[in-house]
């Protein structure tokens, strides 16, 4: 995941500098949402079989339920990464990444 946002990276903040001036907040935080909903789901296909998934999250100090919620239903990368897996993936993760902020 680390080596996904370095790469991605570089084009966020060309992006940001170049469309800075843009008078449209909502599109580059609707921006910011997608990128981040794509990379939960991205990590969930990292993480493949539910058992690792369920390991993963309680390491990262998921509840118990979000745990099992999340992992036993492994298969639905991209309804899952909307949902309880927001909790745990959270901003905070992202900027620990070194993910910029688009709004």
């Amino acid at each position: 995941m680390q080596q996904t946002v370095n790469s991605l990276r570089a084009y966020l903040l060309g992006w940001k500098a170049y469309f800075g001036l843009s008078q449209a907040p909502r599109v580059w935080q609707e921006l910011d949402e997608w990128i981040r909903h794509r990379l939960r789901a991205i990590q969930l296909k990292l993480w493949k079989r539910g058992t690792t998934i369920y390991r993963e999250l309680r390491a990262l100090c998921a509840s118990e339920k979000n745990a099992r919620k999340v992992a036993g239903s492994s298969r639905s990368w991209w309804r899952n990464s909307s949902m309880e897996l927001n909790r745990v993936l959270n901003m905070a993760w992202f900027d620990s990444l070194g993910l910029p902020r688009l709004s």
